[in-house]
């Protein structure tokens, strides 16, 4: 059995939940093309191979970068990078909980919903849940992980 920690709700009906795993599960409620009101879970999480090639792979590190930008003010890129961190960060869990699925039809799929509209405009214009958004979807000790990686190289 999973265990769920209400973070907090907010007004537009995104509510943001966390699990010991640091696997993120938003409950996001919207109204689909057909009209209907839905209110549906979805998870984001990153695993640490996924954050390491993010961090390798950007010049001095993706927190360096995203923070360069912020300091900038560099909008059209923050707005980029919030894109590419959610959809990285969407998937489907199997069933029996063993693997977080994430495929490129998934990602595609979710972008394609009111759902994603919303999240991303919460996180576009709220710095508080795209802080606890960015921190709810990173491996748990990764910090830790980190160094050691670091020190290794």
């Amino acid at each position: 059995m999973e265990i769920y920690e209400r973070l907090h709700c907010h007004r537009w009906g995104l509510c943001l939940y966390e699990r010991s795993t640091h696997m993120l599960k938003k409950t996001i409620t919207y109204t689909d093309y057909n009209d209907n009101e839905r209110t549906e879970d979805f998870y984001f999480n990153l695993s640490k191979a996924e954050v390491t090639e993010m961090e390798l792979s950007t010049t001095g590190g993706l927190a360096e970068m995203i923070q360069k930008i912020v300091t900038t003010q560099d909008g059209p890129k923050l707005v980029k990078i919030f894109k590419d961190l959610v959809l990285a960060a969407y998937g489907e869990k199997s069933p029996d909980g063993r693997r977080f699925i994430k495929t490129e039809e998934n990602r595609e799929a979710f972008s394609q919903t009111e759902a994603y509209s919303e999240l991303f405009m919460e996180l576009a214009t709220n710095a508080e849940a795209a802080s606890a958004f960015v921190n709810g979807i990173m491996p748990k000790n990764f910090d830790e992980s980190k160094e050691t990686m670091i020190a290794a190289v």
